[in-house]
């Protein structure tokens, strides 16, 4: 049984001959069924569980499984005697959403098709060595022991989560993957509405958090065409030490790309590939009278004419629909990344589908309000209510597997 410290990695697919890897993390308690039953356990039986699917943040441009960590929800959902796995994705540049999408789509089928068979290989070496940790820490009787079971994905038990540029792949996975997860929680997510003048409209004065206007000179191997920037979805959050002429500054020189391509109005072109001609130049001519609020919003069908049909999909907004799953979506009322309008622009698309779907404005709070210091005491009520509705939405209708 797995120790609340130990992480099981895996590669869920291969490009170009690198894996793209995952992180299973399993329960740290055994499920409430199991704790709470007066029978005797079978030794060495199989137990299926739900799980949970979280895709991290970065701007599509950094990051990786363990960057940003959201520590509160593993651990809430591993309590709950859920399986919580973080995904790798193909990071742009050089991907483009589409890749970043065929990564998501490949997860889930990893995790509903192959995951199981790699869990019950590594379980099994896990118990051999003798780690009964989980069951001791959780109270449960010691005649358990000896029958401590190996968890299996319930397959029909998925819901994914997401925070910043992984609320847009959670949004993807809700449209694209397959399984369908039962549930979705997003946390100040882009891709809510993206033709506005946040991801549209070059920017010459500090518009995140005061800072600085970048020089795009500094980073011309990642601005297009790039060339000979290798794939990757592995890029480690990284800053300078405290002796350093500009201690704590990022030194990847990713952490700062997501922000030059908002500097530069150009997010779109990278998202889907298109640079020549721009995409975003065509769309900020088109739209000029209304990223200048000019002119009343557009309605949605009307924008969606403006992309070209081969993107459609990589679109959130223009793919709501009544099977879009039950959604939790939570912003900060002040994030200057991520305007809380996204959320609040998909929240509206959601409930006119006839979606199942619950807002939580956080008041006060910027970009990443989940990472302050003590936000594990600050917004308690908040992550509880999200593993909560989780919690509700993956245990609806289910049977248990054993």
């Amino acid at each position: 049984m797995q120790r609340p410290d130990e992480i099981l990695t895996f590669p869920y697919k291969h490009v170009d001959g690198n894996p793209v890897l995952l992180d299973v993390y399993l329960p740290t308690s055994p499920p409430l069924h199991l704790l709470s039953s007066k029978e005797k356990p079978r030794e060495h039986h199989t137990i299926s569980v739900p799980a949970v699917v979280y895709f991290h943040g970065g701007g599509l441009t950094v990051g990786n499984r363990r960057s940003w960590f959201p520590a509160w929800m593993q651990k809430r959902i591993s309590g709950l005697g859920y399986i919580f796995i973080c995904a790798d994705y193909r990071l742009m540049p050089p991907a483009t959403g589409h890749a970043i999408l065929a990564d998501i789509k490949d997860v889930f089928k990893f995790v509903s098709e192959d995951l199981n068979r790699h869990l019950e290989k590594r379980q099994g070496a896990i118990r051999v060595n003798g780690d009964a940790t989980m069951l001791e820490n959780s109270g449960a009787d010691t005649t358990t022991l000896n029958h401590v079971p190996t968890f299996h994905v319930d397959s029909g038990a998925l819901a994914v989560a997401g925070t910043s540029a992984g609320g847009l792949c959670a949004y993807l996975a809700a449209v694209h993957a397959s399984p369908k997860p039962k549930a979705v929680a997003s946390l100040y997510a882009m891709g809510g509405k993206f033709l506005t003048a946040h991801y549209l409209t070059p920017k010459t004065k500090p518009f995140l958090r005061g800072r600085e206007i970048l020089d795009p000179n500094l980073f011309s191997q990642y601005l297009y065409p790039f060339n000979g920037l290798l794939p990757t979805s592995d890029s480690p959050l990284s800053y300078h030490p405290p002796t350093s002429p500009t201690p704590g500054y990022p030194a990847n020189d990713r952490m700062l790309i997501g922000r030059l391509q908002l500097q530069l109005g150009v997010v779109l072109d990278y998202y889907t590939g298109e640079h020549e001609p721009s995409l975003s130049a065509f769309l900020r001519e088109r739209l000029a009278s209304l990223l200048d609020n000019s002119t009343p919003p557009a309605q949605s069908d009307d924008l969606q004419s403006l992309i070209p049909a081969k993107h459609i999909e990589i679109f959130p907004e223009f793919n709501v629909s009544s099977d879009w799953p039950p959604t939790c979506l939570v912003h900060g009322t002040k994030d200057t990344a991520v305007p809380p309008q996204e959320s609040l622009h998909m929240y509206g698309l959601l409930k006119k589908a006839g979606v199942e779907v619950t807002m939580m404005n956080v008041e006060g709070k910027e970009h990443s309000f989940d990472y302050e210091p003590n936000a594990d005491v600050i917004h308690e009520r908040e992550f509880d209510m999200i593993v909560e509705f989780l919690h509700r939405q993956l245990d609806k209708g289910r049977e248990i597997v054993v």
